[in-house]
Protein backbone atom coordinates (compact mmCIF):
# COMPACT_ATOMS: atom_id res chain seq x y z
CA UNK A 1 0.00 0.00 0.00
CA UNK A 2 1.41 3.36 -0.88
CA UNK A 3 0.41 7.10 -0.22
CA UNK A 4 0.12 9.67 -1.93
CA UNK A 5 0.05 13.29 -1.10
CA UNK A 6 -2.26 15.38 -3.51
CA UNK A 7 -2.00 19.12 -3.32
CA UNK A 8 -4.56 20.02 -6.42
CA UNK A 9 -3.79 23.70 -6.57
CA UNK A 10 -5.81 26.79 -8.69
CA UNK A 11 -2.22 27.08 -10.34
CA UNK A 12 -0.17 23.65 -10.26
CA UNK A 13 -0.42 20.55 -8.75
CA UNK A 14 1.74 18.29 -6.90
CA UNK A 15 1.98 14.98 -5.74
CA UNK A 16 4.16 13.27 -2.81
CA UNK A 17 4.39 9.50 -1.56
CA UNK A 18 5.79 8.18 1.32
CA UNK A 19 6.38 5.39 3.25
CA UNK A 20 5.62 3.65 6.60
CA UNK A 21 8.51 5.05 7.66
CA UNK A 22 8.33 9.22 6.77
CA UNK A 23 10.33 9.17 4.18
CA UNK A 24 8.50 11.14 1.24
CA UNK A 25 9.62 12.13 -2.50
CA UNK A 26 8.30 13.88 -5.24
CA UNK A 27 5.88 12.25 -7.87
CA UNK A 28 7.62 13.01 -11.11
CA UNK A 29 4.70 13.58 -14.50
CA UNK A 30 6.36 12.32 -17.36
CA UNK A 31 6.67 13.46 -20.81
CA UNK A 32 8.56 12.80 -24.36
CA UNK A 33 10.52 16.17 -24.00
CA UNK A 34 10.32 17.52 -20.22
CA UNK A 35 9.65 15.71 -16.55
CA UNK A 36 8.16 18.12 -13.77
CA UNK A 37 7.42 17.62 -10.12
CA UNK A 38 5.00 20.64 -10.35
CA UNK A 39 2.15 20.23 -13.01
CA UNK A 40 0.23 23.15 -14.23
CA UNK A 41 -3.57 22.77 -13.27
CA UNK A 42 -4.23 23.23 -16.94
CA UNK A 43 -7.06 21.03 -19.03
CA UNK A 44 -7.23 20.79 -22.66
CA UNK A 45 -9.10 19.28 -25.44
CA UNK A 46 -8.56 18.65 -29.04
CA UNK A 47 -10.73 18.32 -31.59
CA UNK A 48 -10.67 14.74 -32.98
CA UNK A 49 -13.81 15.42 -35.28
CA UNK A 50 -17.36 14.14 -34.33
CA UNK A 51 -16.44 10.85 -34.89
CA UNK A 52 -14.18 11.16 -31.66
CA UNK A 53 -14.38 12.12 -28.48
CA UNK A 54 -12.22 15.56 -27.95
CA UNK A 55 -8.58 14.74 -26.46
CA UNK A 56 -7.89 15.69 -23.17
CA UNK A 57 -4.13 16.82 -21.99
CA UNK A 58 -2.55 18.46 -18.90
CA UNK A 59 0.25 20.15 -17.68
CA UNK A 60 2.87 21.97 -20.35
CA UNK A 61 1.46 19.68 -22.56
CA UNK A 62 -1.52 20.80 -22.48
CA UNK A 63 -0.12 24.28 -22.66
CA UNK A 64 2.04 23.43 -26.20
CA UNK A 65 -1.03 21.77 -27.42
CA UNK A 66 -3.01 25.20 -26.97
CA UNK A 67 -0.52 27.11 -28.72
CA UNK A 68 0.42 24.62 -31.58
CA UNK A 69 -3.63 24.09 -32.48
CA UNK A 70 -4.34 26.85 -33.72
CA UNK A 71 -8.43 27.22 -32.51
CA UNK A 72 -9.22 23.30 -32.90
CA UNK A 73 -8.32 23.26 -29.24
CA UNK A 74 -10.53 24.36 -25.57
CA UNK A 75 -8.32 25.53 -22.89
CA UNK A 76 -9.42 25.30 -19.24
CA UNK A 77 -7.62 26.70 -16.41
CA UNK A 78 -7.85 27.47 -12.57
CA UNK A 79 -10.38 24.47 -12.56
CA UNK A 80 -10.70 24.20 -8.91
CA UNK A 81 -12.06 27.65 -8.59
CA UNK A 82 -15.24 26.40 -9.98
CA UNK A 83 -15.44 23.61 -6.93
CA UNK A 84 -17.46 25.83 -4.66
CA UNK A 85 -19.88 27.71 -7.77
CA UNK A 86 -23.06 26.48 -7.44
CA UNK A 87 -23.19 28.69 -10.95
CA UNK A 88 -21.09 26.53 -12.61
CA UNK A 89 -23.80 23.55 -13.79
CA UNK A 90 -20.88 22.63 -16.79
CA UNK A 91 -18.98 23.32 -19.88
CA UNK A 92 -20.37 21.69 -23.75
CA UNK A 93 -16.67 20.90 -24.91
CA UNK A 94 -16.98 20.04 -29.20
CA UNK A 95 -20.25 18.95 -28.64
CA UNK A 96 -19.54 16.09 -25.33
CA UNK A 97 -20.78 18.11 -21.86
CA UNK A 98 -18.31 17.89 -19.11
CA UNK A 99 -19.62 18.73 -14.93
CA UNK A 100 -17.12 20.00 -12.67
CA UNK A 101 -16.46 16.19 -11.65
CA UNK A 102 -15.71 15.02 -14.87
CA UNK A 103 -12.80 17.73 -15.93
CA UNK A 104 -11.53 17.41 -12.48
CA UNK A 105 -11.30 13.18 -13.10
CA UNK A 106 -10.38 13.85 -16.52
CA UNK A 107 -7.34 15.93 -15.54
CA UNK A 108 -6.70 13.72 -12.77
CA UNK A 109 -6.64 10.94 -15.04
CA UNK A 110 -4.39 11.88 -17.48
CA UNK A 111 -2.11 13.51 -15.02
CA UNK A 112 -1.72 10.28 -13.26
CA UNK A 113 -1.15 8.45 -16.49
CA UNK A 114 2.08 10.29 -16.51
CA UNK A 115 2.98 9.68 -13.00
CA UNK A 116 6.06 7.86 -11.57
CA UNK A 117 5.71 5.89 -9.56
CA UNK A 118 2.79 4.79 -10.72
CA UNK A 119 -0.50 4.95 -9.20
CA UNK A 120 -2.34 2.42 -8.43
CA UNK A 121 -6.04 3.36 -7.24
CA UNK A 122 -6.36 -0.45 -5.35
CA UNK A 123 -3.10 -0.19 -3.90
CA UNK A 124 -3.37 3.70 -2.85
CA UNK A 125 -4.03 5.99 0.23
CA UNK A 126 -4.68 9.11 -1.39
CA UNK A 127 -4.90 12.19 0.89
CA UNK A 128 -6.33 15.15 -0.67
CA UNK A 129 -5.90 18.79 0.22
CA UNK A 130 -8.68 20.83 0.78
CA UNK A 131 -8.99 24.91 1.04
CA UNK A 132 -10.12 26.01 4.75
CA UNK A 133 -12.28 28.86 2.36
CA UNK A 134 -13.18 27.79 -1.12
CA UNK A 135 -12.41 30.45 -3.95
CA UNK A 136 -15.38 32.21 -5.14
CA UNK A 137 -18.44 34.39 -4.52
CA UNK A 138 -20.92 32.57 -1.71
CA UNK A 139 -18.94 29.35 -2.22
CA UNK A 140 -20.59 26.54 -1.67
CA UNK A 141 -18.41 23.99 0.52
CA UNK A 142 -20.93 21.22 0.87
CA UNK A 143 -21.20 21.04 -3.12
CA UNK A 144 -17.37 21.38 -3.36
CA UNK A 145 -16.25 18.59 -1.35
CA UNK A 146 -19.48 16.34 -2.92
CA UNK A 147 -18.02 16.90 -5.70
CA UNK A 148 -14.47 16.97 -5.11
CA UNK A 149 -15.53 12.61 -3.54
CA UNK A 150 -17.72 12.10 -6.72
CA UNK A 151 -14.42 13.13 -9.15
CA UNK A 152 -12.00 10.46 -7.13
CA UNK A 153 -14.78 7.88 -7.53
CA UNK A 154 -14.99 8.03 -10.59
CA UNK A 155 -11.14 7.81 -10.80
CA UNK A 156 -11.73 4.06 -8.32
CA UNK A 157 -10.14 5.72 -4.74
CA UNK A 158 -11.75 3.88 -2.16
CA UNK A 159 -8.97 4.77 0.58
CA UNK A 160 -9.60 8.61 0.34
CA UNK A 161 -8.72 11.33 3.00
CA UNK A 162 -9.12 14.91 2.92
CA UNK A 163 -7.04 17.03 4.80
CA UNK A 164 -6.90 20.89 4.94
CA UNK A 165 -4.40 22.36 3.36
CA UNK A 166 -2.29 24.27 5.71
CA UNK A 167 -2.44 21.70 7.89
CA UNK A 168 0.29 19.83 5.63
CA UNK A 169 1.99 22.35 4.96
CA UNK A 170 2.22 22.27 9.25
CA UNK A 171 3.31 19.04 9.08
CA UNK A 172 5.86 19.54 6.68
CA UNK A 173 7.24 22.14 8.22
CA UNK A 174 7.11 20.32 11.74
CA UNK A 175 10.08 17.56 10.19
CA UNK A 176 12.46 20.46 11.22
CA UNK A 177 11.50 21.20 14.84
CA UNK A 178 13.62 20.95 17.68
CA UNK A 179 10.92 22.10 20.70
CA UNK A 180 7.62 22.29 20.98
CA UNK A 181 6.28 24.69 18.92
CA UNK A 182 2.90 26.81 18.21
CA UNK A 183 2.75 27.45 14.66
CA UNK A 184 0.68 29.54 12.09
CA UNK A 185 0.73 28.22 8.81
CA UNK A 186 -0.50 30.69 6.20
CA UNK A 187 -0.88 29.15 2.71
CA UNK A 188 -0.95 31.41 0.16
CA UNK A 189 -1.98 29.99 -3.50
CA UNK A 190 -3.82 30.99 -6.06
CA UNK A 191 -7.20 30.78 -5.17
CA UNK A 192 -7.06 31.14 -1.72
CA UNK A 193 -5.41 31.98 1.30
CA UNK A 194 -5.78 29.30 4.30
CA UNK A 195 -4.98 29.71 7.90
CA UNK A 196 -4.26 26.91 10.66
CA UNK A 197 -2.99 27.28 13.99
CA UNK A 198 -1.29 24.09 15.45
CA UNK A 199 0.69 23.32 18.79
CA UNK A 200 3.79 20.50 18.35
CA UNK A 201 4.49 18.44 21.07
CA UNK A 202 7.34 15.97 21.85
CA UNK A 203 7.08 13.42 24.16
CA UNK A 204 8.79 9.92 24.36
CA UNK A 205 10.50 10.96 21.27
CA UNK A 206 7.07 10.86 19.31
CA UNK A 207 5.75 14.12 17.48
CA UNK A 208 2.42 14.93 19.03
CA UNK A 209 0.21 17.70 16.60
CA UNK A 210 -3.04 19.64 18.10
CA UNK A 211 -5.13 21.80 15.96
CA UNK A 212 -5.76 24.87 17.42
CA UNK A 213 -8.05 26.59 15.20
CA UNK A 214 -8.12 27.76 11.51
CA UNK A 215 -9.61 30.15 9.04
CA UNK A 216 -8.85 32.13 5.38
CA UNK A 217 -10.09 33.81 2.60
CA UNK A 218 -10.74 33.02 -1.09
CA UNK A 219 -8.12 35.52 -2.14
CA UNK A 220 -4.69 35.33 -2.92
CA UNK A 221 -2.43 35.30 -6.47
CA UNK A 222 -5.11 35.60 -8.62
CA UNK A 223 -6.86 38.32 -7.38
CA UNK A 224 -3.31 40.08 -7.49
CA UNK A 225 -3.35 39.09 -10.63
CA UNK A 226 -6.54 40.73 -11.78
CA UNK A 227 -5.33 43.95 -9.88
CA UNK A 228 -2.94 44.46 -12.70
CA UNK A 229 -5.16 43.40 -15.42
CA UNK A 230 -8.17 45.53 -13.87
CA UNK A 231 -5.80 48.48 -13.96
CA UNK A 232 -3.44 47.87 -16.52
CA UNK A 233 -5.04 46.03 -19.68
CA UNK A 234 -8.87 46.32 -19.55
CA UNK A 235 -9.03 49.94 -20.60
CA UNK A 236 -7.56 48.83 -23.41
CA UNK A 237 -10.32 46.64 -23.94
CA UNK A 238 -13.07 48.91 -23.81
CA UNK A 239 -13.94 49.11 -20.10
CA UNK A 240 -15.50 51.81 -19.20
CA UNK A 241 -16.84 52.71 -22.83
CA UNK A 242 -20.18 53.09 -23.46
CA UNK A 243 -22.79 52.03 -26.51
CA UNK A 244 -26.12 53.43 -27.93
CA UNK A 245 -29.57 52.31 -27.39
CA UNK A 246 -32.83 53.83 -28.34
CA UNK A 247 -31.22 57.06 -27.85
CA UNK A 248 -29.60 56.65 -24.85
CA UNK A 249 -25.86 56.36 -24.07
CA UNK A 250 -25.37 53.43 -21.83
CA UNK A 251 -22.12 52.27 -20.37
CA UNK A 252 -21.17 47.97 -20.76
CA UNK A 253 -22.01 46.28 -18.54
CA UNK A 254 -18.38 45.89 -16.14
CA UNK A 255 -19.13 42.27 -15.25
CA UNK A 256 -17.97 41.11 -19.01
CA UNK A 257 -14.86 42.55 -18.17
CA UNK A 258 -14.75 40.71 -15.09
CA UNK A 259 -15.00 37.80 -16.92
CA UNK A 260 -11.68 38.59 -19.17
CA UNK A 261 -9.90 39.80 -15.99
CA UNK A 262 -10.45 36.05 -14.65
CA UNK A 263 -8.80 34.04 -16.91
CA UNK A 264 -10.26 30.75 -15.43
CA UNK A 265 -13.93 31.96 -16.75
CA UNK A 266 -12.58 32.66 -20.49
CA UNK A 267 -13.24 29.07 -21.77
CA UNK A 268 -16.71 29.28 -19.91
CA UNK A 269 -17.53 32.93 -21.38
CA UNK A 270 -16.69 32.02 -24.67
CA UNK A 271 -19.40 30.00 -25.27
CA UNK A 272 -22.14 32.01 -22.99
CA UNK A 273 -24.42 34.04 -23.95
CA UNK A 274 -23.41 37.03 -22.62
CA UNK A 275 -20.67 36.07 -25.19
CA UNK A 276 -23.21 36.46 -28.08
CA UNK A 277 -24.86 39.58 -26.84
CA UNK A 278 -20.98 41.40 -26.67
CA UNK A 279 -20.70 40.59 -30.20
CA UNK A 280 -24.35 41.85 -31.21
CA UNK A 281 -23.21 45.01 -29.27
CA UNK A 282 -20.01 45.87 -31.19
CA UNK A 283 -22.22 47.91 -33.84
CA UNK A 284 -23.33 50.03 -31.41
CA UNK A 285 -20.26 50.29 -29.55
CA UNK A 286 -18.43 54.19 -28.88
CA UNK A 287 -15.16 52.68 -29.04
CA UNK A 288 -15.61 49.81 -31.46
CA UNK A 289 -11.92 48.82 -32.16
CA UNK A 290 -11.31 48.15 -28.00
CA UNK A 291 -14.78 46.01 -28.01
CA UNK A 292 -13.55 44.36 -31.31
CA UNK A 293 -10.00 43.77 -29.38
CA UNK A 294 -11.65 42.19 -26.73
CA UNK A 295 -14.03 39.89 -28.75
CA UNK A 296 -10.62 38.47 -30.87
CA UNK A 297 -8.73 38.00 -27.81
CA UNK A 298 -11.85 35.90 -26.17
CA UNK A 299 -11.80 34.16 -29.28
CA UNK A 300 -8.27 33.39 -30.16
CA UNK A 301 -8.30 31.98 -26.24
CA UNK A 302 -5.60 34.42 -25.08
CA UNK A 303 -6.53 34.00 -21.30
CA UNK A 304 -2.85 31.93 -20.91
CA UNK A 305 -0.73 34.20 -22.66
CA UNK A 306 -1.93 36.67 -20.51
CA UNK A 307 -2.31 34.94 -17.62
CA UNK A 308 1.87 33.97 -18.06
CA UNK A 309 2.36 38.00 -19.16
CA UNK A 310 0.84 39.02 -15.60
CA UNK A 311 2.63 36.64 -13.82
CA UNK A 312 5.63 37.00 -14.94
CA UNK A 313 5.16 40.89 -13.93
CA UNK A 314 4.48 40.42 -10.78
CA UNK A 315 6.83 37.89 -9.98
CA UNK A 316 9.15 40.91 -11.40
CA UNK A 317 7.67 43.52 -8.56
CA UNK A 318 9.08 40.93 -6.07
CA UNK A 319 12.78 42.07 -6.39
CA UNK A 320 12.23 45.77 -8.68
CA UNK A 321 10.49 48.53 -7.77
CA UNK A 322 8.99 48.51 -11.39
CA UNK A 323 8.40 45.92 -14.32
CA UNK A 324 7.59 46.12 -17.93
CA UNK A 325 4.31 44.51 -18.77
CA UNK A 326 4.04 43.67 -22.36
CA UNK A 327 1.16 41.52 -24.56
CA UNK A 328 1.38 41.44 -27.71
CA UNK A 329 -2.18 40.33 -28.83
CA UNK A 330 -2.60 43.95 -27.41
CA UNK A 331 -0.52 45.52 -30.19
CA UNK A 332 3.11 45.24 -31.12
CA UNK A 333 3.75 48.54 -29.50
CA UNK A 334 1.91 47.81 -26.09
CA UNK A 335 4.18 47.97 -23.06
CA UNK A 336 2.74 49.21 -19.74
CA UNK A 337 4.91 50.27 -17.00
CA UNK A 338 3.87 48.74 -13.75
CA UNK A 339 5.49 50.41 -10.08
CA UNK A 340 5.76 47.52 -7.38
CA UNK A 341 3.96 50.87 -4.86
CA UNK A 342 1.07 51.36 -7.40
CA UNK A 343 0.48 47.73 -7.44
CA UNK A 344 0.80 47.49 -3.98
CA UNK A 345 -2.17 50.61 -3.65
CA UNK A 346 -4.25 47.83 -6.18
CA UNK A 347 -3.94 44.89 -3.27
CA UNK A 348 -4.63 47.10 -0.30
CA UNK A 349 -8.12 46.43 0.12
CA UNK A 350 -7.10 43.01 -0.49
CA UNK A 351 -4.53 42.63 2.11
CA UNK A 352 -6.86 44.47 4.61
CA UNK A 353 -9.41 41.28 3.77
CA UNK A 354 -6.51 38.76 4.53
CA UNK A 355 -5.52 40.68 7.67
CA UNK A 356 -8.76 40.55 8.75
CA UNK A 357 -9.47 36.36 7.85
CA UNK A 358 -6.34 36.15 10.27
CA UNK A 359 -7.96 38.41 13.36
CA UNK A 360 -11.06 36.34 12.99
CA UNK A 361 -8.94 32.67 13.03
CA UNK A 362 -7.10 34.23 15.79
CA UNK A 363 -10.01 35.01 17.83
CA UNK A 364 -11.67 32.03 17.19
CA UNK A 365 -9.48 29.90 18.65
CA UNK A 366 -8.28 32.51 21.68
CA UNK A 367 -4.63 33.05 20.74
CA UNK A 368 -2.90 36.53 19.83
CA UNK A 369 0.11 37.25 18.27
CA UNK A 370 2.58 36.69 21.49
CA UNK A 371 1.22 33.07 21.50
CA UNK A 372 2.78 32.49 18.15
CA UNK A 373 6.23 30.85 18.25
CA UNK A 374 6.79 30.59 14.65
CA UNK A 375 4.87 31.60 11.37
CA UNK A 376 5.51 29.56 8.45
CA UNK A 377 4.54 31.02 4.93
CA UNK A 378 3.82 29.00 1.83
CA UNK A 379 2.71 29.17 -1.56
CA UNK A 380 3.63 31.40 -4.35
CA UNK A 381 1.93 34.30 -3.10
CA UNK A 382 3.98 34.46 -0.24
CA UNK A 383 7.08 35.47 -2.27
CA UNK A 384 4.65 39.21 -2.73
CA UNK A 385 6.59 41.88 -0.38
CA UNK A 386 3.40 43.25 0.76
CA UNK A 387 2.31 40.39 1.98
CA UNK A 388 5.46 39.37 3.76
CA UNK A 389 5.38 42.75 5.52
CA UNK A 390 2.10 42.07 6.48
CA UNK A 391 2.72 39.33 8.26
CA UNK A 392 6.14 41.07 9.92
CA UNK A 393 4.05 43.84 10.82
CA UNK A 394 2.32 41.78 13.26
CA UNK A 395 4.69 39.05 14.46
CA UNK A 396 8.10 40.13 14.09
CA UNK A 397 10.23 39.55 11.09
CA UNK A 398 12.56 37.22 13.20
CA UNK A 399 9.27 34.52 13.89
CA UNK A 400 8.70 34.32 9.71
CA UNK A 401 9.66 31.02 8.38
CA UNK A 402 9.88 29.70 4.53
CA UNK A 403 10.60 26.89 2.26
CA UNK A 404 10.00 24.89 -0.07
CA UNK A 405 6.25 27.26 -0.91
CA UNK A 406 5.58 25.11 -4.17
CA UNK A 407 5.70 21.06 -2.29
CA UNK A 408 5.18 21.92 1.33
CA UNK A 409 1.48 20.56 1.66
CA UNK A 410 1.76 17.67 -1.16
CA UNK A 411 5.04 16.57 1.35
CA UNK A 412 2.97 16.99 4.74
CA UNK A 413 -0.22 15.39 3.17
CA UNK A 414 1.81 12.30 2.64
CA UNK A 415 3.95 12.23 5.72
CA UNK A 416 0.02 12.29 7.46
CA UNK A 417 -0.87 9.73 5.48
CA UNK A 418 1.79 7.82 6.43
CA UNK A 419 0.91 8.19 10.26
CA UNK A 420 -1.15 5.24 11.90
CA UNK A 421 -3.76 8.18 13.38
CA UNK A 422 -3.93 9.55 9.55
CA UNK A 423 -8.25 9.29 9.95
CA UNK A 424 -7.68 11.65 12.66
CA UNK A 425 -6.56 14.38 10.68
CA UNK A 426 -8.99 14.22 7.83
CA UNK A 427 -12.56 16.27 7.33
CA UNK A 428 -15.82 15.04 6.97
CA UNK A 429 -17.07 16.09 3.26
Amino acid sequence: MQTIGLDFGTSNTVAMTASMSGAAEAVTFLGDRETVTSLPSVLSFLDKGAAKAPHPEVGPWAIRQFLESFGDVRFIQSLKTFAASAAFKGTGIFGVPFDFESLMATFLTAAFERAHPQINPSQTRLVVGRPVEFAGHNPDEQLAMKRYRSAFRKLGYDDILFVMEPVGAAFSYAQSLKQDTTILVADLGGGTTDYSLMRFETSAGHMHAHPLGRGGIGIAGDTFDYRIIDNVVLPKLGKGSQYKSMGKTLDIPPNLFSNFARWHMLSIFKTSDDFKEMKKLLRWCLDPDQIELFIELVEEDQGYPLYKSVSETKALLSANEEAELTFKPLGPDFKASVARKDFESWIAPDLLKMNRALDSTLERAKLSEDDIDRVFMTGGTSFVPAVRKMFADRFGAERISGGNELTSVANGLALIGARQDAADWSVAA
